[in-house]
């Protein structure tokens, strides 16, 4: 393992590589990072990066967004069949059918969509700033995809407008239950919950807070409490604990993204040691697809 790692170095040093890893990898890839993070804040660090090379640890809607956002850098990512299962629910022409049933419809993405998706999209966000896209659209009528958990959510959080849901979902967090949750709270009755808003609805209102996974950090550090609850991947424990000490995370177990945990130390070396598999996109999906996204980051 540590051998690994000094290789990691070397190789990032020799290829002037930034490695971006999603919260849900495993704690020996996030070891490595230069920064690790949800999808918002991995697409602005994309976004502002001086490197030739981006190495790009999670699913891979996440390293085309990077892709789009860089059309010029090398990306790479260690696992291309790390595919996140609810991008793949949103077929591009499917939605290009649906949209013509709604002309006037503003069409929000979440950034968990292909990038062939977000070609047809008028703006993208993430669980982080989702309800501020929507609320802030001069349009009444919205059409939300892929995640109809989300879009519940910020159709609660923005009563003024009509949203129009797409049936997708994460396959994770759409399956925690109202009992897994009730489980915890018996066994830790003064920790605060804090859910993902791709919960379902009856989830969700069993939680104190409810926010991204950047989100869940300065909720952590803010709570008295030394135990918490946390709704979801399990992969976010290792983040919070290494960057709040001292609490005790409690998560379920059995909300673990498969994709996310195909990413390991020797596939981060071997993906920069054969420059593979770089991620490529055509022309026409980098020009179609930049706009929304760059509207997602602002």
């Amino acid at each position: 393992m540590e051998d690994m790692r000094a290789r990691v170095a070397e190789l990032r040093e020799r290829l002037n590589a930034v490695i971006l890893v999603h919260n849900y990898c495993t704690a020996e890839v996030q070891e490595v990072a230069d920064f690790v993070g949800d999808s918002l804040g991995l697409a602005i660090k994309a976004s502002e990066t001086d490197a030739d090379v981006i190495v790009f640890c999670g699913v891979t809607f996440m390293a085309e967004t990077a892709k789009i956002l860089n059309p010029d850098k090398t990306v790479l990512i260690p696992e291309p069949q790390a595919i996140c299962s609810m991008a793949q629910m949103c077929d591009p022409e499917q939605l290009a059918r649906v949209k013509e049933r709604h002309p006037d419809a503003v069409v929000v993405g979440y950034v968990n969509s292909t990038a062939d998706t977000k070609r047809l999209l008028d703006v993208c966000c993430t669980s982080s700033n989702a309800v501020d896209v929507v609320s802030g659209l001069e349009g009444r009528e919205v059409l939300f995809v892929p995640d109809r958990n989300l879009g519940t959510y910020v159709a609660s959080k923005c009563p003024d407008k009509y949203i129009v849901l797409w049936n997708g979902f994460c396959p994770m967090h759409n399956s925690v239950t109202v009992r897994n949750v009730l489980d915890l709270k018996e066994r830790y009755p003064d920790a605060p919950v804090i859910a993902h808003p791709e919960c379902r609805t009856e989830v969700l209102e069993l939680a104190d807070v409810i926010g991204s996974t950047e989100k869940m950090i300065g909720i952590s550090r803010d709570t008295p409490s030394e135990d918490v609850i946390v709704l979801t991947e399990v992969g976010m424990k290792a983040r919070l604990e290494r960057e709040v000490p001292g609490k005790r995370f409690h998560f379920i177990d059995t909300i673990v993204c498969p994709s996310m945990k195909m990413i390991d130390l020797r596939s981060v070396v071997d993906c920069m040691e054969n420059m593979s598999v770089e991620v490529e996109l055509d022309d026409d999906t980098l020009r179609e697809a930049y706009v929304p996204v760059k509207r997602m980051i602002g």
